[in-house]
């Protein structure tokens, strides 16, 4: 008598069928469609995830060059005085600073200076 794999397929087509909901026509409810449409899903959400760390990058970086030309020194400047005086902050953590606290992003920007 030949094994069937009844309850086993059932739960993999549901666990697909589950990931592809809210697809756009039949890309939701045919089995072929929905395989096709979850890889390139996952596929763009993998390819996402990896250009988020640009995204926010870039957005550190304009949010710093913003802060740093109120007080009169170019972004280049300043993150080559910061190497100099060997400060080691991240971009991120200085665009928080610069963002929510100016008192102490100005001392930054005089230690980047002074070196």
């Amino acid at each position: 008598m030949r094994a069937k794999s009844v309850v086993y397929t059932r739960q993999k087509k549901k666990k697909i069928f589950r990931l592809a909901k809210g697809s756009y026509a039949t890309k939701k409810n045919r089995w072929r469609m929905v395989i096709q449409q979850v890889e390139r899903s996952l596929n763009y959400a993998y390819t996402g995830r990896k250009d988020n760390k640009s995204n926010f990058r870039t957005l550190w970086i304009v949010r710093l060059n913003a802060a740093v030309r109120e007080q009169g020194i170019s972004y280049n400047k300043f993150i080559s005085g910061l190497k100099k005086a060997n400060v080691a902050i991240d971009r991120k953590m200085l665009a928080e600073i610069a963002v929510n606290d100016n008192a102490t992003f100005k001392q930054l920007v005089e230690i980047a200076k002074a070196a």
